[in-house]
């Protein structure tokens, strides 16, 4: 596949990387020559010099056409404008970040597919859901269904408590054949563990199971259901004024910012959310709102630092779901490590998204992010690939890889030793970073 991506940002550079480890003709446009030249060093991929909205900067970049156009500059109206230049110089779908949620509502959003745009990415959006999600599942650090549902990932922060602590995969896998450990996070580092792996106290765990088998699972990961209702807020973002419209009634919410002016805008624009301003760094501020009898903490602040620290001390008192938003990619790993429920990154989001738009666009390769540091994808097994030769354990699989589970048929199953896999099965494999595109040949 051709694809332009317009924009050499956190979330253009991010995607970028990713897609040119798969064999994808990547060329990417933006007006900073250095910060191009970086990444062409670093990745292969093609470089255009010049404004993401300029004509000529466009037809030089996608030529005949492009499968694929990605706008993601910082700049709502350039990508959009970026968007429409290449749906009509020739790209088959194209793609804009926005910043504003009134561009997605049905009617508005076919407006714009009407000028050339085809999809709409709001990050803001995709991270208050990310945070509903969590608050309505607030054992787990992460979730992603795949197929409807017919398999699930969970990814869970393992305490001493748990009954599967110091047990090795072997032990477990003897016993317990509702699951399979795909990956394990362990300090900084992401493992595809084999059968003498063990688990430990503090490890984030990844497991792949089926929607039958998730009470079971949260059992043996020694957690108990928390049902929450009262919510703090720190920062009066455009996440958390989506998080509320999306909650509707289910959770009574406050919010917590230090900009007055911003906190008569959220009055307004939240009316059943009690607003507050001040600095929610302060813990006298939020003693005085009430941080001990809060359910959930989410901190929503431009700082991620800020963020951190805040859930932090929202848990010594005694807050039990908090989660953070940390835009910083190189302090997540950091972050993950500390006692915070869930970690929110608007630009992996992002990107997550786009990687589901290229699933569509090519489904001979479907993949999605899970990890900051890991692939997750999902792989449709060719007739006569070397993966349906021989049940799993004698296929002599890389280390750096594991098979979890499958679609056969539209249900989903686990995967064992003994499983031997179909031509047109979907698997699902989890592999270290960009090493996907070497697994990819064992389904071929």
């Amino acid at each position: 596949m051709k694809i332009v991506i317009a924009g050499a940002g956190e979330v253009g550079s991010h995607l970028a990387r990713m897609l040119s480890h798969e064999n994808q003709d990547i060329i990417i446009i933006d007006t900073n020559q250095e910060r191009i030249e970086q990444l062409d060093q670093s990745c292969n991929l093609l470089t255009v010099v010049g404004l993401p909205t300029s004509i000529t900067t466009i037809r030089t970049a996608i030529g005949n056409g492009c499968d694929l156009f990605i706008a993601v500059t910082p700049e709502e109206t350039s990508n959009v404008t970026a968007c429409m230049i290449a749906k009509s110089l020739g790209a088959k779908k194209t793609v804009a970040r926005i910043d504003n949620y009134e561009y997605m509502q049905r009617d508005n959003a076919r407006l714009f597919n009407s000028r050339g745009v085809d999809a709409m990415i709001y990050p803001e959006y995709l991270a208050a859901k990310e945070i509903l999600k969590s608050l309505e599942r607030n054992w787990v650090r992460n979730w992603f269904e795949l197929h409807d549902g017919k398999l699930i990932v969970v990814g869970v922060k393992i305490r001493e408590n748990a009954e599967i602590v110091g047990k090795s995969l072997r032990e477990l896998s003897a016993t317990n054949h509702f699951y399979h450990v795909s990956a394990i996070k362990r300090n900084q580092e992401t493992i595809i563990p084999g059968g003498n792996d063990s688990v430990r106290a503090h490890d984030i765990i990844y497991f792949t199971t089926t929607r039958e088998h998730i009470e079971g699972l949260r059992q043996i990961c020694g957690k108990t259901r928390t049902d929450i209702r009262k919510v703090l807020i720190m920062g009066g973002s455009r996440i958390a004024v989506r998080l509320i419209a999306l909650a509707g009634d289910k959770y009574k919410f406050r919010i917590i910012e230090m900009d007055r002016e911003r906190c008569e805008k959220l009055a307004e624009r939240c009316p059943d959310a009690r607003v507050s301003c001040g600095d929610a760094r302060n813990v006298d501020i939020l003693s005085e709102e009430g941080i001990s009898e809060m359910d959930a903490f989410v901190a929503l602040t431009d700082s991620s630092e800020t963020n951190i620290l805040t859930s932090l001390t929202a848990k010594e008192y005694g807050v039990k779901k908090t989660v953070a938003e940390v835009e910083n990619i190189q302090f997540i790993s950091q972050a993950e490590n500390l006692n915070i429920g869930t970690i929110i990154n608007k630009k992996l989001l992002a990107s997550a998204k786009i990687f589901q738009m290229l699933i569509d666009a090519d489904v001979e390769s479907s993949k999605f992010m899970a990890l900051a540091d890991a692939d997750v994808a999902e792989i449709e097994a060719k007739p006569k690939a070397k993966v349906t030769r021989a049940a799993v354990k004698d296929l002599s699989l890389p280390r750096d890889m594991t098979i979890a589970g499958l679609i056969r048929n539209g249900q989903g199953m686990l995967v064992s030793g003994s499983t031997t896999i179909q031509p047109g099965d979907h698997v699902l494999v989890f592999c270290l970073a960009n090493t996907i595109h070497k697994i990819e040949r064992l389904f071929n």
